[in-house]
């Protein structure tokens, strides 16, 4: 048989922490015991990170990591606006609500002027900073994301509009040059598109001369233009002043021409260069072999 226990006015009711009686009085049980509501509250409530008074047991408690606030006192730091129900960031343990966290930390994009949003994807350079959708491309308008561009006096340009734009032309294929290339009269050319107009072999970093502005190795120039040795027959390169190509000499007598290791005697063989000659038809004479006749 079962014991029925009765809980008479005689039986001690009392707080667990003062010990005062809770009869007639608001109580709280807890598993310790009942608590009468002011020990309640000193013994378990915790203290609000703001105002650092005690949250009591009927009001209503909000907390973030390890700290807690009444209701009221959760709002943002700057426009003290309620976060009870609203998005905010904490910066360096400081509430602020999103509008503020915005205007206070966030940039301005360069090219829209709207707030690039904490979070969202940008660009940044030059201590600007772009929507990634905003950062294009000066020339062809389309975003430049993370491709390599080029800065000009404010603008940016992706590498193919920069070069189309500003990048110097080759003279001879009108394509742009964009690294090395060669300057001949003044004007850039590629290495490759710089070459012989005769045998088609590369000049860059080569001697070459040239005729109606078409460059000319050595070697074809002498043989299309240059004038024939009158001795050897072999060609003559260089200018009128007796400098040949490579640094050679050369005489000119009338419409002849030699090599000075072919201006001699046709007798004696004697060099004339630098001597008095007599020509002797189509031959050139020592004034010694002159003198002595046929």
């Amino acid at each position: 048989m079962g014991l029925l226990s009765i809980t008479t006015m005689s039986e001690a009711f009392d707080c667990a922490k003062c010990s005062e009686s809770l009869y007639g009085r608001k109580y709280i049980q807890t598993d310790s015991g009942p608590y009468c509501v002011p020990c309640y509250d000193n013994t378990f409530a915790n203290t609000c990170a703001e105002c650092q008074q005690l949250i009591g047991h009927d009001s209503r408690e909000l907390f973030y990591e390890d700290r807690h606030f009444h209701e009221g006192c959760f709002r943002c730091c700057r426009c003290q606006r309620s976060l009870a129900d609203e998005p905010f960031t904490c910066q360096d343990s400081e509430l602020l609500c999103n509008d503020c966290y915005c205007t206070a930390f966030s940039s301005q994009c360069s090219a829209c002027g709207e707030t690039v949003m904490p979070g969202s994807r940008k660009l940044e350079y030059g201590g600007q900073t772009w929507h990634e959708h905003c950062f294009l491309c000066s020339g062809c308008e389309q975003p430049l994301g993370s491709r390599s561009f080029v800065p000009d006096k404010g603008a940016h340009y992706c590498v193919p509009c920069y070069e189309n734009k500003f990048a110097p032309r080759c003279a001879r294929c009108s394509k742009t040059l964009t690294q090395g290339g060669v300057t001949y009269r003044d004007q850039p050319w590629h290495r490759e598109c710089l070459v012989c107009t005769g045998c088609k072999t590369p000049l860059a970093g080569q001697q070459f001369t040239s005729r109606d502005d078409d460059p000319y190795c050595v070697a074809c120039f002498g043989e299309l233009f240059a004038p024939k040795c009158s001795s050897c027959k072999r060609p003559i390169t260089g200018g009128s002043s007796g400098e040949a190509a490579g640094g050679g000499k050369y005489v000119s007598f009338e419409d002849r021409h030699w090599h000075h290791s072919c201006f001699s005697c046709a007798r004696c063989s004697t060099s004339l260069v630098g001597q008095g000659f007599v020509p002797d038809g189509d031959q050139v004479l020592c004034q010694g072999c002159s003198q002595a006749g046929p």
